[in-house]
């Protein structure tokens, strides 16, 4: 046995004896209190890169803190395998998608392991695997028998040359072309599966109040969401046809000067006059070119082309012109809106450009309604003005007198609206969970009986250079039977977006592939009901912030519904999250392949251990910021290491010079005493709150006087034994191979990570002796030596006493004495 610290032995060994001895299986034990630790699961990507360690060893670290806190933990693993890289590297290298990401899955699991963590390799899913992704379709199935499922014409990006569609990755510059070919993409309409996630947007903002997120995340998916109040009013078109608009402002219906409509609203064409026609069509294209993003910019500069049309505003029946602007989108509210450039800063900016009236009808607070050089947005001070019998009315009355207004006389109605759109799960992709829905001609829209899935993926798809789905031309699974009248009919041919895999693997988690190769029903659960009721919901995830409006609102939506299909009983599928930060590159920079400033943490793990590599990515600095990595300071969290090694392996060394200098053993031993309890309690509080990086510093103040104490005769005693075994069980979480090798080299049989988490005592981690400042007119003068808690009499006639304070004291009257218990003494003279 080495008696140096070798951590490519130490490591391979402890992860070979977890395993085997099944120390992180998973039981579900009613005599312990339950705690579910998840992080986001991994792409398979081929290599776990360093993010993925930031992200994975201090979430390992907290699950096992909390196991030695007595919790029943679950900390599972798995991999969200379907996705575009799989399908273009199947066109890369001419193999299936599957291949390629099984391959890839193998080859992290090693990784993973490497890490030392205690994932629960037991309830491993993967979401490619068919017995996954039949409740995926499962849960299709039975949102579409809620109604929460439906189909309807949706713009995606479009290569007319590919004649295919584009990923949002697949496009590429500011010209937006096609990575493949280079062709320009446009926008066509496709007919696509969505979700009814708008049905829950009132809830989605509530539920937040009910759950300990980061706040930031909490206003991220508020403001995604978008829930504004107002109210819905219809102009029309002067061939009658109606062109509702939802606005926040109703007190201002009097200053619109014109209309502006999306360029795809269905009734551009109608309103468009022969003379503005090509016009129209010209800009309609430029449109159609534009993702949402650039067209909602707000720094964007405002375009638009006159319809030649006009719209009759209802409430004074004036009519008023229809322009196109590309800042409109279907995609919110009605695709249409009155204009007010007097009091919104977008259509200020338009009329001023266009030459369009800007017409004040809220005044300044002073009453005032002069010419305006920049748009007038109170909507608390000032009173209508230009507003007929609505003349005169404040600002904190408007809103609600003109919405009553409009009720009463048929013009409008109160109105919700929200930014947040239903969730397009449609994917023109193979590599997908297939979409369980056959199309008949004679039946329409059947949807695969529940018995007949999963729908599988063909082993044998052909990929196009062009990336085009291989299902459209594959006969074997295009083409079948319809399940009611037994005609000919064809399968859906997109798949399910891989957020829609995503928004329930914590479920498939608890009792993965749950019934393989049994036929299921509408009925079923789709996991183990007994398991299911005493994991759920996760008590702890952790994950980037980068996701707060796609998965981490999906999953909520997704925990919701299934609530109201009677599934689960609880609300929110999350209690607690943390958004750990990033971690940068040698340079500062985020870590890329263009830069080259990539890290790879296989080759640290090959030079320094595992151990090293997890205590420094906690150690670089608070885990909600992340921090740039530093090739030198890895060194001193090894050196760390080392020493602790050192302390527990090497004999005690004997003390230099004159042991008759080297200090009383009783306060030598009362000093370790009393640092050991101050580590357990800081270090306890940092694991708690995800304070890795200050837990590593405590432990290593205390390593450091446990070197200076192992020179002393206080080694041996009791108080050392326990300070040992003390730090090992604090190391444990965060260094699990040392601690549990350095456990065992002390002669205990049972592993540390089965230790209870050791408890720190206030009243041993107390100083016996205090100092506290002493001044004279707000001036420090000298220090008082006193016991923590001495009361104030006692501080105030000590300080007093002291020859230095009695000097500047000396002719002067003591006016005022101030003290604060333990910390000072404020002596006022005059």
């Amino acid at each position: 046995m080495s008696n140096r610290y070798q951590p490519q032995a130490i490591e391979a060994k402890w992860q070979a004896a977890w395993e085997a001895q099944g120390l992180y299986d998973t039981v579900e034990d009613a005599t312990r209190p339950k705690w579910y630790a998840l992080t986001m699961l991994p792409y398979p990507s081929g290599d776990l890169h360093t993010g993925h360690w930031y992200a994975f060893t201090p979430s390992d670290a907290a699950a096992r803190w909390r196991r030695m806190n007595g919790y029943n933990v679950f900390f599972p693993i798995g991999f969200d395998a379907f996705g575009l890289p799989a399908e273009n590297a199947a066109i890369k290298h001419g193999i299936h998608p599957k291949t390629w990401t099984y391959a890839n899955i193998e080859r992290m699991r090693g990784q993973l392991r490497q890490m030392g963590a205690m994932w629960a390799w037991d309830h491993e899913a993967i979401s490619c695997d068919p017995e996954y992704y039949k409740w995926s379709q499962w849960f299709f199935r039975k949102f579409y028998d809620a109604g929460l499922a439906y189909r309807e014409f949706s713009p995606v990006d479009w290569c007319p040359n590919c004649q295919t569609t584009l990923a949002r990755e697949q496009v590429w510059g500011e010209d937006r072309r096609c990575e493949r070919c280079g062709t320009p993409v446009i926008k066509k309409e496709l007919n696509q599966w969505k979700f009814r996630i708008t049905n829950y947007a009132d809830e989605l903002i509530d539920g937040l109040e009910t759950i300990d997120w980061p706040e930031r995340v909490k206003v991220m998916q508020t403001n995604w969401i978008g829930r504004s109040e107002g109210a819905e009013v219809t102009f029309h078109t002067e061939a009658g046809d109606p062109l509702v608009v939802f606005t926040t402002r109703p007190d201002t219906l009097w200053g619109a000067t014109f209309m502006v409509l999306a360029p795809e609203h269905p009734l551009v064409d109608q309103v468009t006059s022969a003379g503005m026609r090509h016009q129209v069509e010209v800009y309609q294209a430029q449109a159609a070119r534009m993702d949402e993003v650039t067209r909602a910019a707000a720094d964007k500069e405002k375009t638009g082309v006159f319809t030649g049309g006009y719209a009759v505003n209802p409430v004074n029946d004036e009519r008023i012109p229809i322009w196109i602007a590309d800042y409109v989108m279907m995609g919110y509210g009605t695709g249409a809106i009155m204009a007010v450039p007097a009091h919104d800063e977008r259509d200020f900016e338009f009329a001023a450009k266009y030459g369009i009236e800007i017409r004040r009808v809220i005044s300044d607070p002073d009453g005032s309604a002069g010419p305006l050089n920049e748009a007038y947005t109170s909507k608390t001070e000032g009173v209508m003005v230009n507003s007929g019998a609505f003349d005169g009315t404040p600002m904190g009355e408007a809103i609600g007198k003109v919405i009553g207004w409009l009720e009463a006389t048929g013009r409008g109605k109160r109105a919700v609206n929200y930014r947040l759109r239903d969730w397009l799960i449609s994917r023109q992709r193979m590599w997908g969970a297939p979409i369980p829905i056959i199309y008949c001609e004679r039946c329409g829209t059947v949807p695969v009986p529940y018995e007949d899935l999963p729908v599988l993926l063909p082993d044998d798809a052909e990929f196009k250079p062009t990336g085009e789905s291989p299902l459209k031309y594959h006969e074997g699974f295009r083409y079948v039977q319809c399940p009611q009248c037994g005609g000919d009919a064809e399968r859906e041919t997109d798949t399910l977006d891989t957020f829609m895999c995503s928004s329930w693997y914590h479920y498939a988690y608890v009792s993965p592939y749950w019934k393989a190769g049994q036929p299921i029903h509408a009925d079923d659960m789709p996991w183990d009901a007994e398991k299911g009721d005493y994991w759920l919901p996760v008590d702890q995830y952790t994950g980037g912030i980068e996701h707060a409006t796609m998965h981490l609102l999906y999953t909520r939506f997704f925990t919701k519904a299934l609530r109201d299909l009677g599934i689960v009983d609880f609300d929110e599928p999350m209690l607690r999250l943390f958004n750990q930060g990033m971690v940068l590159g040698p340079d500062g920079e985020k870590m890329s392949k263009s830069r080259g400033n990539v890290v790879n943490p296989d080759d640290y793990v090959a030079r320094y251990g595992a151990d090293t590599v997890r205590g420094y990515l906690m150690f670089i600095g608070p885990w909600d910021l992340g921090g740039p990595w530093d090739p030198s300071a890895i060194e001193g969290v090894y050196r760390f290491l080392a020493r602790v090694w050192n302390v527990v392996v090497d004999p005690p060394r004997p003390a230099k010079g004159d042991p008759a200098k080297s200090g009383d053993p009783g306060d030598m031993a009362r000093s370790l005493e009393r640092k050991l309890h101050q580590t357990l309690i800081k270090v306890g509080d940092d694991m708690a709150s995800f304070r890795f990086n200050t837990a590593i510093a405590a432990l290593m103040e205390l390593n450091n006087l446990m070197i200076r104490t192992k020179e002393t005769p206080v080694v041996g005693t009791p108080i050392w034994e326990e300070a040992v075994d003390a730090l090992l069980r604090m190391m444990a979480p965060l260094f699990p191979h040392i601690s549990e090798e350095l456990w065992h080299r002390r002669g205990h049989t049972e592993s540390v990570h089965l230790q209870r988490w050791p408890q720190g005592d206030p009243a041993k981690a107390s100083e016996d002796e205090i100092a506290i400042v002493v001044q004279v007119n707000g001036k420090v003068r000298d220090k008082l030596v006193v016991a923590p808690g001495a009361d104030r009499q006692t501080i105030e006639a000590q300080a007093l006493a002291l020859e230095n304070v009695r000097r500047w004291l000396d002719g002067k009257s003591v006016r005022k004495v101030v003290v604060v218990p333990d910390k000072l003494v404020n002596i006022v003279a005059g």
